[in-house]
């Protein structure tokens, strides 16, 4: 089992900057992929990025493509993600997952584990 633990959210103007991050551990050899997902006030989880534990190759949802940038530090088990330029719709809960199987990267049923999350409200 993989544990999970999201910091650094919090509140900004639109067009600010928040970089979250995520903890791991526990059974960290079996991770093959980290995700973070979202899921604003009366919407459905979505995905929005996700990083290759081992060779650390990326995807992005389309919107935050350019703004947003996912990165791990192996040495540390942790996940961040840097968000500039944020938008109001950015506002939401912030998820970190992990996949130690196979699946769809963007689709939440392929992560096993999840942390309790971190709220980013974007302000206007």
């Amino acid at each position: 089992q993989v544990q999970l633990v999201e910091s650094g959210g919090g509140s900004v103007q639109t067009g600010g900057s928040l970089r979250l991050s995520c903890a791991a551990s526990g059974r960290i050899s079996t991770i093959n992929w980290m995700g973070w997902f979202r899921q604003g006030p009366g919407r459905e989880r979505e995905f929005v990025a996700a990083i290759g534990w081992s060779a650390g190759n990326t995807v992005y949802k389309g919107s935050v493509k350019g703004r947003f940038t996912i990165s791990r530090d192996n040495n540390k088990n942790t996940v961040y993600l840097q968000m500039n330029n944020l938008k109001s719709e950015d506002t939401a809960a912030y998820y970190c997952a992990s996949r130690t199987a196979v699946g769809d990267l963007t689709r939440a049923e392929s992560y096993a584990s999840w942390g309790q999350g971190t709220q980013v409200t974007v302000a206007s």
